[in-house]
Parts: C-alpha cells; sequence; structure tokens
C-alpha cells in the first residue's frame, strides 16, 4: 500500500458525509426518515437567476476558460451589494474575489497565509471547516471557547491571557454558526482593534446575514478593517443557490492579490452562466428578502414547537438557518440525535459536531417544508 501524506492523519471525514451514508442507508432500507440536520436550502433561486444561466448558455464565451478574478460585472455586482446592504465601498477591480463557494475560500486564505507551526485562533463552537482546513496546512488550532452566558461572543479578556505570539489568523462568523447568535454593537469594533494591536487577519465568514434578521452587518464597515481584516460571503443561503457553489471574499487590495495567487493555481475560473446567474442574485430587491424570510418564520415557528416536543430551551432572539436547542440537564448530543434518528426517524445534528462546547446542544435546520416540521412534531408527540 502506498501510503498517504501525514496531512490526512490530522483530520477526519467530513461528519456529514460519514452521517449521510447512514442516513441513507435507513432511507434505502425503508425508513421515513425526515432530515432537519443539513444547511441546504430547498427552494428555488430567483427566477431572474434561472433566466440568466439559461440564456447564458448561447454565449460565443459561456463554455471557454473565464478569468480566475471572475467577470468584472459580478466584481460590480458585488461591490454594489456591500454597498447597498452593509454601508461598504470595495473597489471592484481589486477588492473583491468571486470564489467557488466560501468554503473554498478558507482553504484559499489559510494557503495564503499560513505557514507549518503558525497558530490560528477557532471558535468552539464554530464550524468545523475551520479546524480542518488549518490542520491541513500545518498550523495549529488555538480554540477559544464561545459560550451562552455572553451569547456566544469572543471574551476579549481570556484572549489577552493567551500567547498570542505565533498566531496569524482569527476565524470569526456572525451571524453565528450553528447558534446564530448575532454580534453586540461593539464586537466588530473590539474585534478591528484586538487585530491591529495583535498584528492578526481577522476572517469573518459571513452567509448567514440575511436570514431571519433585518439588520444586515459586516466586519469591514467599521473604520480601518480592511488593513486587518477579510470577510467571506456567499449565495448559497440567501438565494438558494448552495449547490452552485458561487460566493466571494472581499478586503484590502494586498490581501486579495495574495489569496489570488493561491487560487489562481487551483482552477480555471467559474462557469460563465453560474457568474451571469450570480450577477442576477445580487441585483435582488428587498421584496426577495421579505419574501424568504415569511417563509423561513413559519418554519421557525414549527421548529420550536418541535423543540418544545423535544424538552428543549432555545433563544427566540437568534438568527440564521438554524435552531440552537439546549437538551434537557444529564441528556448528550450524539446520543439524543441517535435516539431520535432510530425510533423517530427524523435526523437533527448533534451540537458536537461543532466542538466541545456544542455538548447539550442540538441543531435544527430550517431547510424543510411546514409538511415535514409538522410531522416530526406528530411523530415525537
Amino acid at each position: 500500500m502506498i501510503e498517504v501524506a501525514n496531512r490526512l492523519q490530522t483530520v477526519e471525514e467530513y461528519y456529514f458525509s460519514k452521517k449521510l451514508r447512514e442516513v441513507g442507508g435507513l432511507i434505502a432500507s425503508g425508513k421515513p426518515i425526515i432530515s432537519l440536520g443539513i444547511g441546504s436550502p430547498d427552494m428555488q433561486p430567483p427566477t431572474a437567476v434561472l433566466e440568466a444561466i439559461s440564456e447564458s448558455f448561447t454565449n460565443p464565451n459561456a463554455h471557454k476558460y473565464q478569468s480566475y478574478q471572475g467577470l468584472p460585472e459580478l466584481r460590480e455586482a458585488v461591490s454594489g451589494f456591500y454597498n447597498e446592504h452593509f454601508s461598504v465601498n470595495l473597489d471592484p477591480a481589486s477588492e473583491i474575489l468571486p470564489l467557488m463557494g466560501s468554503k473554498e475560500g478558507i482553504m484559499h486564505i489559510s494557503m495564503a497565509y499560513l505557514n507549518e507551526g503558525d497558530e490560528v485562533l477557532i471558535p468552539n463552537p464554530g464550524y468545523p471547516t475551520y479546524q480542518s482546513v488549518t490542520n491541513l496546512v500545518g498550523a495549529k488550532g488555538v480554540l477559544y471557547n464561545l459560550d451562552a452566558a455572553n451569547n456566544w461572543q469572543p471574551d476579549f479578556e481570556a484572549l489577552e491571557k493567551l500567547d498570542l505570539s505565533k498566531v496569524k489568523l482569527m476565524w470569526v462568523n456572525y451571524p453565528h454558526m450553528p447558534t446564530g447568535a448575532q454580534p453586540s454593537e461593539s464586537l466588530f469594533k473590539d474585534l478591528v482593534d484586538f487585530a491591529t494591536r495583535h498584528n492578526i487577519l481577522i476572517v469573518n465568514d459571513n452567509p448567514y446575514s440575511f436570514i431571519l434578521n433585518d439588520a444586515p452587518k459586516s466586519l469591514l464597515s467599521v473604520p480601518g478593517a480592511k488593513a486587518v481584516c477579510l470577510e467571506l460571503n456567499s449565495l448559497s443561503k440567501t438565494f438558494n443557490m448552495a449547490g452552485w457553489r458561487v460566493g466571494m471574499v472581499v478586503g484590502s487590495a494586498e490581501h486579495i492579490n495574495n489569496i489570488l495567487k493561491v487560487k489562481s493555481n487551483m482552477d480555471s475560473g467559474m462557469f460563465y452562466g453560474i457568474q451571469k446567474g450570480a450577477i442576477e442574485a445580487l441585483k435582488c430587491s428587498n421584496s426577495w428578502y421579505s419574501e424568504l424570510n415569511k417563509v423561513y418564520e413559519e418554519r421557525r415557528k414549527l421548529v420550536w414547537k418541535l423543540a418544545d416536543a423535544l424538552n428543549c430551551t432555545y433563544d427566540k432572539n437568534a438568527t440564521g438557518l438554524f435552531i440552537w436547542a439546549k437538551l434537557p440537564e444529564g441528556l448528550t448530543s450524539e446520543a439524543f440525535i441517535d435516539e431520535v434518528l432510530y425510533e423517530k426517524h427524523i435526523f437533527i445534528t448533534p451540537g458536537t459536531v461543532f466542538g466541545t462546547q456544542g455538548e447539550g446542544y442540538i441543531r435544527f435546520s430550517l431547510c424543510a417544508t411546514n409538511e415535514a416540521i409538522e410531522e416530526c412534531i406528530a411523530r415525537v408527540k
């Protein structure tokens, strides 16, 4: 057998990749599984997006290699989107880099900035990819704990007590996944100040701003943020385009150029039609967001009822595509979700997927119809 690279010893197969095989096996055996586990929107993208990709097929350039930096009009659309919704000015020529999903950006940013032995501040609970990519590039993850008592915000006093001499990068994610916590009024300014004092690059992963949230915010809205911060964004959740794999990283020209050095060696540009569809999505009027959130508001109320039926507690002020719920005392996350999966045929995500601070919590997705959620409630009752 040919030995695998040492880096594979530092990571495991992604939880959902493994668990969905198990769920698929149950479905194949005839079990009526309802999934509330994955944040994959089940609704259609805007009609204009579908029309744009369809119309793009006959363009003479549609099937050629595309620019590594994306179409100029896509970067213009991102710039307009950030200006309209976040009051952030971005130079479309130098401060925006389209991505094949923000998950790709996590790898590209890490490859651009991290050397072996560098340290990375990673939220606990948080998106597992931050840790796995850190491991893959040979850097060291340093977990910083988030908890409900502090509304899932960083504890800066605790961070200041750490040895930060080797820390080069810090991942943050607000609105927060998996908890749905909103950033406090001072959080983004505090992050920029912290990054400036310690010469740390902070990256805000920001794909959930528009889901059940009337006040979208960007880390780059803070004066001076571009010098020490980047922001990732995605069309997956906001425009029901998860399978399209389209997002962006935005920040200073210097940072974007460094990431482009990695990205331009990893792919040959994004499909033309997807870019044309993304342009139309970014131009959507406010009615798109309000109509989308009407659907999610109804689903959220039903998931709250399901959480009540499971004797869980939750924060009604949280936003985003998920409900983060605390289990009754004495129950553990993975044992609980397996019991619900095998006895009630409902798949829910255990909080431990997102770190040790997720023990005692579960996460429900809102990516299921009202009828499916009502059926879940009936099964539990």
